[in-house]
């Protein structure tokens, strides 16, 4: 049995509980940023704000005591990209060596453009002098925290810099549902979970202004070639991308309805304001929205091209609108395709 504690009760964060509930063997915390948060829950049988209709099991604390982080081995991190820094600032005294840290989270750092991975290291070379030192990977693929959360099979990657450590968690996490693949490519799963969110709006766009599949297949084919490109210069590797957490993951986010990225493009290609579309969120976060500035930072500090990418920057923070962002990206040069 291993003591795991998962960091962030959102819709996600309690998916994931849920499933390592159901596969058993382990004793879990589920734990919210807040008491009030973790007393909701709590008092109604249910995450009712993010995960309505599942009942919290009984073999599931949840709390908001940020001391239950000490007591796990397996730390898993589910804190939206935004929160994460300052989370971690809050929990780093009860963090220890012998923990592991699994990143959940799909996004990239506002304005320093760190994966969360380097944002969870940097923060814990802030403890002493000498710093924090744990293993720290990452844990994506195409994984909607809903039919994760009803035990529909799902498939997703887990990777860490030494193997065996990424078969460990292999075996802690996986169940008849829930089937893990091993990678030593932090890079590569963690840029292909974060930038395929960009992509997805750009479909949600192009679906909200009335376009057709033609056009979708065409913006996650070029899409990945983007965040290919980007990986492979922050040193992941190209097959990466080919596998669940990079084409996987893109296809899920571009044409799953379940995707909140695809519902916040299609709102803004129906001539809805950005500010409107992410209230109507209910508190959910859209991570592409963040992290499309991020990654185009990322890529001018690389040098890399990412056209799709620069064109929702434009339309998320300048207010262009969708269809001259379509058409100027079907009026660039021609180009050879590899």
């Amino acid at each position: 049995m291993s003591r795991i504690t998962i960091l962030g009760s959102g819709a996600w964060g309690t998916a994931i509980a849920l499933s390592l509930d159901r596969r058993g063997g382990h004793q879990l915390t589920l734990w919210a940023h807040s008491d009030e948060m973790a007393r909701q829950i709590v008092d109604a049988g249910e995450n009712s704000l993010f995960l309505p209709g599942f009942p919290i099991p009984s073999g599931l604390t949840v709390t908001g005591d940020n001391a239950a982080v000490r007591e796990a081995e397996i730390v898993v991190s589910v804190v939206p990209s935004e929160f994460l820094r300052a989370t971690l600032a809050r929990l780093r005294p009860y963090l220890h060596p012998g923990q592991i840290i699994v990143s959940a989270t799909k996004g990239l750092e506002d304005h320093s453009f760190l994966r969360m991975t380097q944002v969870i290291a940097s923060c814990l070379a802030e403890t002493e002098a000498a710093g924090l030192k744990l293993p720290i990977g990452a844990f994506s693929g195409p994984s909607f925290a809903l039919e994760v959360a009803q035990g529909q099979p799902t498939a997703i990657t887990v990777a860490f810099d030494d193997p065996a450590i990424a078969a460990r968690i292999q075996t802690e996490l996986a169940s008849e549902t829930l089937r893990l693949y091993t990678s030593t490519d932090v890079i590569g799963v963690e840029m292909g979970g974060a930038l395929k969110n960009v992509i997805a709006i750009a479909a949600g766009v192009a679906n909200g202004v009335g376009l057709g599949h033609n056009s979708t297949a065409a913006l996650m084919t070029r899409g990945i070639a983007e965040i290919t490109r980007l990986a492979v210069a922050c040193g992941g590797r190209r097959e990466t991308l080919a596998g669940l957490s990079g084409v996987g993951d893109l296809v899920l986010t571009c044409t799953g309805s379940l995707s909140r990225n695809r519902t916040v493009g299609q709102e803004l290609g129906r001539g809805r304001n950005l500010v409107d579309v992410l209230a109507g969120l209910g508190g959910k976060v859209a991570e592409g929205v963040l992290t499309t500035r991020a990654a185009l930072g990322l890529a001018r500090r690389q040098g890399i091209e990412m056209p799709i990418t620069e064109q929702m920057e434009l339309i998320l923070d300048e207010g262009k609108d969708p269809r001259e962002a379509i058409k100027d990206l079907m009026l660039r040069p021609g180009r050879d395709e590899h």
